[in-house]
């Protein structure tokens, strides 16, 4: 049975407006007194103030992000320009390239080893029946770059019981180039916790180790 309270934030808005308002004005024929209704309108005031103040950050945050992706991107277009040059000079050393960070003609790069850090996992439940699970690398918990030589994070989970102690308890849900990776569930499974474990994968195959456990409940 569908959720009667809007999922998304906007129509949640309109709707606890038209509820609260008609609750208001009917309370008697409801049978409701200040006892119901108050500690809804106190609520209602603290969503109205947070809630266009949301808007406003993700409206902002947008735009600087769309400030420093043009900011960016004039500059590595500059950057690109200059290294053509200095990649077609006769008087610039490999050693020199190398300095500078720029691809040095006929050096192949050493692969990298198996990964070593673990992914730090985050899971948004708000959604019926969907996890979307997040992960960053332990190394670098405030970005979101994978490790040197790491292809994605491969996604394990036990649905239900006892937190799982060993990988044969879980079964793979896919690898994951990029976070956030959406973990979708059938009916049966709402109610129930989901324990993840997610660990590093590269191109090559070679495994990193298991994060800890990281669980939330599948809404219903």
């Amino acid at each position: 049975m569908a959720d009667y309270i809007p999922a998304a934030d906007a129509e949640f808005n309109a709707w606890q407006t038209n509820f609260l308002d008609y609750a208001s004005t009917n309370a008697a024929e409801l049978g409701l007194d200040a006892a119901d209704l108050t500690p809804l309108e106190t609520a209602q005031a603290e969503w109205e103030a947070d809630f266009p103040a949301h808007v406003t950050a993700v409206a902002n945050a947008e735009s600087a992000r769309a400030a420093k992706d043009e900011a960016r991107g004039g500059y590595v277009a500059l950057v690109r320009a200059l290294v053509r040059r200095l990649q077609a000079s006769d008087i610039v050393t490999d050693a020199q390239r190398a300095a500078l960070g720029i691809t040095v003609p006929g050096m192949n790069p050493t692969p990298a080893g198996p990964p070593e850090t673990r992914p730090l996992v985050s899971i948004e439940c708000s959604q019926r029946l969907r996890h979307v699970v997040g992960f960053v690398d332990e190394s670098t918990p405030t970005r979101r770059a994978k490790p040197a030589g790491v292809l994605g994070a491969e996604i394990w989970v036990k649905v239900g019981g006892e937190a799982p102690t060993d990988p044969s308890e879980l079964r793979f849900l896919g690898l994951s180039t990029r976070s956030p990776f959406t973990a979708d569930y059938p009916g049966t499974d709402g109610g129930q916790i989901a324990y993840y474990w997610l660990r590093w994968a590269n191109s090559r195959g070679e495994k990193g180790p298991w994060s800890e456990t990281a669980s939330a409940t599948i809404g219903a």
